[in-house]
């Protein structure tokens, strides 16, 4: 599942009249760059959420197969947050554990090592793999911690959440359909139960969160494509 519910309230003026996951990097939409890492890595069944302008992201998208990927639409009408955007498509995502990649985020991370992750889940009975990252200059308290392999609420090395992560549907069951939620409540007493696991990337990632960070990420595609080239 891709996200890209969210208002982009920090990239105005440039979502006034643009969702964000169509904002250009590198020559292309940010949510394409997504879609086709997911091919690559053989994942070919999306759902996609969206609430602001969504009519713009499925005349962009279709059906995904201009792409080579199938995409299956989860609309709301008012954004319902992260977690409750996932309980609102868990009809679309089926029973068995899924990714889901923040739509406002570029990384370099191989979608096939998370999604051997999710299959883990069912087997594992944890409920989350995290994707951590090492803290931006703009968050460098992070988010949660890292130890042999286990994400918790607290610890000496702290590193920021990625937006990419493997679930199990379990960990959203208990939220009403159609209602916001937010995720860190479910993770933090996920990780409490200590069934939440987590690997750290050291590659490139980051948050596309403003303007300026949208001209940093198109920098570095135009600096990776001169070096291909």
């Amino acid at each position: 599942m891709i996200l890209a519910a969210g208002r982009g309230e920090r990239m105005r003026p440039l979502t006034d009249n643009c969702p964000k996951p169509l904002l250009a990097a590198g020559g292309k939409p940010l949510i394409v760059h997504h879609i086709e890492r997911l091919r690559a890595a053989g994942i070919t069944e999306l759902v996609i959420n969206h609430a602001h302008l969504g009519a713009q992201l499925e005349g962009a998208l279709g059906d995904g197969s201009a792409f080579g990927v199938h995409i299956a639409w989860s609309r709301e009408g008012t954004a319902l947050e992260t977690a409750g955007g996932i309980r609102q498509a868990l009809l679309l995502l089926g029973e068995q554990p899924f990714l889901v990649i923040n739509g406002d985020v570029y990384c370099d991370a191989d979608p096939a090592l998370l999604a051997a992750a999710a299959h883990r889940l069912a087997a594992t009975g944890d409920l989350a793999h995290l994707l951590l990252v090492p803290n931006p200059d703009h968050h460098p308290d992070g988010d949660f911690a890292l130890t042999a392999g286990r994400v918790q609420e607290q610890g000496s090395a702290r590193f920021t959440f990625s937006g990419l992560g493997a679930y199990h549907p379990a960990l959203f069951a208990d939220l009403p359909a159609g209602q916001p939620a937010r995720l860190a409540p479910l993770l933090r007493s996920a990780m409490a139960a200590g069934r939440v696991s987590g690997a750290l990337h050291t590659g490139y990632w980051l948050d596309v969160g403003t303007p300026a960070r949208l001209a940093e990420l198109d920098r570095h595609l135009a600096v990776e494509a001169q070096h291909r080239a």
